[in-house]
């Protein structure tokens, strides 16, 4: 077990509420299909916001449900799926907003939707090793600005957030830790989804096609290759630990859609009541939707000190990964 405890929590929502019949109206579609086909009731989008603010309000917020102050902390770590410009690293700009008074070390971890589920595997085993104590990892995503509305059930799915949380060494008596993590890539599915334009292939100075800035996804595409995978991957997953699926107090997921969410539960047979599902209240916030869905599960009294959860998502690439820890 990596002997480490989530301190404190937090999340930052945008104030501009999305309504699903705002959405109807809005791409002519018909009324309440916006919310059946995405199971998605309300989202919100940042206007004027920059990922950075957002995710250092949420970083505040986790350090206040910590009772620590931000000059104890040893390092800021960005986990999200999108960034707010190439360079410098979302991070660097966190860590400008929050104003620490020494040089605190600041970088990114990004494996899109599973970008917090990376950087709590990968911070977990440093302050294990030694190198920190204590790190903020933060989730900041600004979807809306780069969905295309002439893909529409993507375009109804996403919704802006930022949630943070304090990772610490924990004490000897604790018994909160990582009973295992685990993380596959089946790149086959690497074009399933996709932003093509921005990078150095696509660079803007000598790409022009507009739609290839914006978010493309099949999503039937991405169901199919996940769900052929899914069960091998958690008994993968579960082969280290002395546990299975059926011994989690919560299941985590990444809210994808309410009709993935549906058939995930069902596929991998957990109760309904252990599989925390916060998507019609949020949509798809990418990277921060593990983080979100973790904080509302702790702060509505689903997942308690002792218990037992899977943090559970995919992302492009396509890649499933997961976590078995003990809060």
């Amino acid at each position: 077990m990596r002997k480490v405890k989530i301190m404190g929590t937090g999340k930052y929502i945008p104030e501009h509420k999305v309504d699903s019949a705002e959405l109807d109206q809005m791409l002519q579609l018909p009324r309440g299909w916006a919310e059946k086909k995405s199971g998605v009731k309300t989202r919100y989008y940042a206007k004027g916001e920059h990922a950075s603010s957002m995710g250092a309000k949420a970083a505040l917020q986790a350090l206040s449900d910590a009772s620590l102050e931000l000059d104890e902390i040893d390092a800021i770590v960005c986990a999200s799926g999108t960034m707010e410009q190439p360079i410098p690293c979302t991070a660097s700009l966190i860590h400008q907003k929050l104003a620490p008074s020494r040089p605190i070390p600041a970088f990114d971890i990004n494996s899109t939707c599973l970008s917090f589920v990376t950087a709590f595997d990968i911070v977990s085993q440093m302050i294990a090793g030694g190198s920190y104590e204590k790190v903020l990892i933060v989730s900041a995503d600004i979807a809306s600005v780069g969905i295309n509305p002439k893909q529409k059930e993507s375009y109804i799915l996403f919704g802006d957030a930022a949630a943070a949380c304090v990772l610490a060494r924990a004490e000897a008596e604790d018994t909160c830790g990582i009973l295992g993590s685990y993380m596959e890539t089946y790149s086959e599915g690497a074009q399933l989804t996709e932003i093509r334009g921005g990078g150095t292939k696509n660079h803007p100075n000598s790409h022009p096609v507009k739609e290839d800035y914006l978010f493309s996804m099949d999503g039937q595409g991405v169901f199919r290759l996940s769900s052929k995978h899914i069960l091998g991957f958690l008994d993968k997953l579960y082969a280290n630990t002395p546990m299975t699926i059926q011994d989690m107090d919560a299941v985590i997921p990444h809210q994808a859609s309410g009709m993935a969410l549906r058939i995930m539960q069902k596929k991998i047979g957990v109760k309904q009541e252990r599989f925390i599902q916060i998507i019609e209240n949020y949509g798809n916030t990418i990277a921060s939707s593990i983080p979100l869905t973790l904080h509302e599960a702790i702060q509505s009294d689903r997942l308690l000190r002792g218990q037992k959860a899977l943090l559970l998502g995919t992302s492009a690439g396509l890649s499933i990964g997961g976590i078995v820890f003990e809060y």
